[in-house]
């Protein structure tokens, strides 16, 4: 089937599925009854079952399927891509690249942003602060991987450098040092460039929560002399706890799903993939489907039970 045949398709689905729906609207306009209440209802429910069930489930199932077959996708090999993945050399670094990132990541945006939060609170320089450290939201990831490849260009020290890093490095009379080739910390610095960009997201939630701790009970400490340390332990950290849990989910959920760095930076060489690009480099350079699709069930996996955990808490908070 060609792309136009396929985009015809397409636009077509669509006309009907709006067609449908506006039938079906018609008809309620017509039926006043409780039974005619039910059938508005269910015209605007029914649109988005319909849409999550062909843009979400189906595909979900179809790649969980296709997860235990092949590489060609046509003989079925039951656990054999999953058994892969835990115990190939490859695929184990791999998945301990990703979780240096889902561990360090989240957690050293959250204390940035939450640190910086509290030292520019209600401060003269705040909102220029505010604006330096959020900045890197504003630019891309692909953008902030290309500022950083040129902070870690890489020289000998007798050459000029361009690196802002390897500068450095060398006006304190230490040697040039290939930041981005070097095993294993080439991974802890491309995770330097994804904490650079989330913790402006961090202070920015962080910051509107502390502002919305209510003055009487910061009074009320302060009468108890509490102060320093012990208001930001007894009195910050619980108020705005809600605020960290959703930061460390949604920043969690985030770095699972981190390509552009590692696609700009190494190109998933020098040890660096993770599961998201190892995803890619299976699918569209190795062309192995089965394999490909049990990496994006394994990422589905992990990501289901922080998405979980965040609506609980957010049910308990509605629920008080």
């Amino acid at each position: 089937m060609s792309t136009g045949e396929k985009f015809t398709q397409m636009v077509i689905a669509i006309a009907v599925f709006f067609a449908v729906v506006a039938l079906i609207l018609l008809l309620t306009q017509r039926l006043r009854s409780r039974r005619g209440e039910l059938v508005q209802s269910a015209a605007f429910v029914l649109p988005a079952i319909l849409l999550i069930a062909v843009g979400l489930l189906y595909p979900a199932l179809t790649s969980i399927y296709q997860s235990f077959k092949d590489n060609t996708g046509s003989e079925f090999v039951g656990l054999e891509n999953y058994q892969t993945i835990f115990t190939d050399g490859d695929q184990v670094r791999v998945l301990l690249n990703t979780a240096a990132w889902v561990i360090l990541v989240p957690l050293v945006s959250t204390i940035v942003g939450l640190v910086y939060a509290v030292l520019v609170d209600r401060s003269r320089f705040e909102k220029v602060a505010k604006a330096l450290i959020f900045l890197p939201m504003a630019i891309s990831l692909v953008g902030a991987s290309i500022i950083w490849k040129f902070v870690y260009d890489y020289r000998d020290s007798e050459k000029s450098q361009i690196g802002l890093a390897n500068q450095l490095l060398n006006w304190l009379g230490f040697d040039s040092y290939r930041f981005l080739l070097t095993d294993p910390w080439n991974t802890v610095f491309l995770i330097i460039i994804l904490i650079w960009v989330q913790a402006g997201f961090a202070m920015t939630i962080l910051s509107a929560s502390i502002k919305a701790i209510p003055e009487d009970i910061i009074e009320a400490a302060r009468l108890d002399g509490v102060g320093g340390l012990k208001m930001f332990r007894h009195i910050t950290i619980p108020s705005i706890r809600p605020s960290l849990i959703v930061v460390l989910t949604t920043i969690s959920i985030t770095t699972l799903k981190a390509f552009d760095i590692v696609r700009t930076t190494t190109g998933g060489n020098f040890d660096t993939s993770v599961l998201a690009y190892q995803f890619y480099v299976e699918y569209f350079r190795s062309y192995d489907q089965g394999m490909a699709t049990a990496i994006a069930v394994l990422i589905f996996v992990l990501v289901m039970p922080i998405v979980i955990y965040n609506v609980r808490q957010m049910r308990k908070l509605e629920a008080r």
